[in-house]
């Protein structure tokens, strides 16, 4: 039996819970979890706001951990292991995306804690495709971040072929910008941070930024016209679109990891004549989940963590959705 924490209804507390998950998948390892992320998208399932969560529902999408046991055609992993899983357990590795390389983009891609058990456990499944070895020089206890809120800054720097020379912006320095700061400084990139409260500059300097713009003054935006090769939001909310927009340089891109809760506008002018675009990307695919994992292993780079046990998840979620998190949070198994 599998011992897990699970939510029983919307909105409702964690409570214990075990089940049988039967018979291990040819093709599956399972991981016997010894540290696992709490992410915003935990909460977003716990309280069904996607309408897609099934209950009980046992979140947890940032494992790390050890192979226990493989399945009889598992070729790629060993038993001991130290290895990480984050939102996606599983992929067709048929179809055109998969076999591009794009696992990410598969159309019928398994997600860790959609329709089935995610880490909040003391083990969880997946297929070997998504399981990624941690390279040497990595701290267990930091890295699971690095698996889902890690590989979403870090896939549009892959994707766009972003350039050491290139002049960045991260709007939003939370769990998910303090991230993309020390990616795009280690990367070379002159890094500008936009954010609301500029008490932190120096704390964000320290994570990477070489500037730091109030990302509330109208007049900062302005100074900043035409400056940007790209700029990457990683806020949940709705901003002036149109002066992020006016802040790129002739084909710059405004790039969202953050999920705006209305429609983004723009008018259409300011695209063309600049050949500017506006886009949007999920996680990436095994293979960049490895390079990022090798990249950060390189530079020293790791997610601001703090810690709870897993006994204490319900305090981990309250400190979460309390807006307290700096700026990541991990339970501890």
């Amino acid at each position: 039996m599998i011992q897990a924490y699970a939510a029983h209804e919307p909105g409702g507390q964690l409570q214990p819970f075990s089940y049988d998950p039967g018979p291990l998948p040819p093709d599956a390892v399972e991981i016997a979890v010894d540290y696992c992320g709490l992410c915003h998208s935990d909460l977003s399932m716990i309280n069904n706001e996607w309408g897609i969560s099934q209950y009980p529902l046992v979140p947890g999408h940032e494992v790390v951990g050890k192979i226990a046991v493989i399945g009889d055609n598992v070729t790629t992993l060993q038993v001991g292991q130290s290895v990480g899983l984050g939102w996606f357990s599983h992929s067709c590795l048929h179809c055109q995306w998969c076999m591009s390389g794009n696992h990410n983009l598969c159309q019928t891609a398994e997600q860790t804690i959609v329709g089935r058990y995610g880490g909040f456990a003391d083990r969880v499944r997946a297929h070997q495709e998504w399981v990624t070895v941690l390279p040497e020089g990595l701290d267990a206890a930091k890295v699971g971040p690095l698996f889902c809120g890690g590989i979403t800054v870090f896939n549009p720097i892959v994707q766009f072929d972003v350039q050491p020379t290139d002049s960045v912006g991260v709007i939003g320095i939370g769990g998910l910008g303090h991230m993309a700061l020390q990616f795009l400084r280690a990367w070379g990139c002159e890094v500008t941070a936009f954010s609301s409260n500029p008490d932190k500059t120096e704390e964000l300097q320290s994570l990477g930024a070489n500037h730091v713009v109030n990302s509330r003054n109208a007049d900062a935006l302005e100074a900043v016209a035409n400056s940007f090769d790209l700029i990457i939001s990683t806020v949940n909310a709705d901003l002036d679109w149109s002066a992020y927009i006016n802040a790129l340089r002739p084909k710059g891109r405004l790039h969202f990891v953050g999920v705006a809760p209305n429609p983004v506008s723009s008018h259409v002018f300011p695209l063309i004549v600049g050949q500017k675009s506006i886009s949007g990307s999920p996680l990436g695919s095994p293979t960049t989940v490895a390079k990022m994992l090798d990249f950060a292993a390189r530079h020293d780079i790791a997610p601001v963590t703090e810690y709870f046990s897993l006994a204490q998840v319900n305090e981990a979620i309250a400190h979460l959705e309390a807006g307290k998190a700096r700026y990541r949070v991990v339970l501890r198994h």
